[in-house]
């Protein structure tokens, strides 16, 4: 029996106690619908929020042995995100998710530009424990990468190697992962 591989998405916002259904939820129940790969969406509005969403997967959900790709809706630049106008540097996110990622793809909406350097990036992949790291070189306020991220997560449910998964995802996306850079650093 094949096991599913799910998502974990968090988004940031301006302010978790204003309930808004956000573009990422509407692709994460589309993705759910027509395409039947379990998620679970969280917003967070500070970095203290986010690691209480990575804590309460890692140690409440039983089943997050089956979350493959950590999916991050944020904003931000090269090698830092943005929350609530506050930035932090990937290395500071990389020691908040310390050995806790292990075997995980952190993968980035194009919110954010993802500009890493080899040892930045082995940096991160070193001190999370995750198997890869992915996002877009390029950010455009009028298209997002919901879709490709959708082709993406799919292709994970049929493969588990990321290197296939990425060379397909080129074969079947060419126009789109060149647009919108998209990067893999593993």
């Amino acid at each position: 029996m094949e096991i599913d591989q799910f998502i974990f998405c968090l988004e940031a916002v301006s302010d978790v106690e204003v309930i808004e259904t956000t573009e990422v939820v509407k692709e994460l129940e589309n993705l759910a619908l027509h395409h039947g790969i379990t998620n679970i969406y969280k917003a967070c509005d500070t970095i203290e929020g986010l690691e209480e969403s990575l804590s309460a997967l890692l140690y409440d959900d039983h089943n997050f042995k089956n979350y493959e790709i950590i999916y991050l809706v944020m904003e931000g630049e090269d090698n830092s995100i943005c929350i609530y106008d506050y930035y932090y540097s990937l290395d500071e996110i990389a020691e908040l998710f310390e050995g806790k990622m292990k075997g995980k793809i952190i993968h980035f909406a194009n919110t954010k530009t993802l500009e890493l350097t080899n040892d930045e990036a082995q940096f991160f992949l070193d001190v999370t424990g995750a198997k890869a790291i992915s996002g877009y070189g390029a950010k455009f306020s009028n298209l997002k990468s919901y879709q490709l991220d959708q082709a993406f997560f799919q292709l994970f449910q049929e493969n588990d190697d990321i290197t296939e998964v990425v060379e397909t995802l080129f074969e079947k996306h060419y126009a789109l992962c060149k647009l919108l850079d998209f990067r893999l650093y593993f």
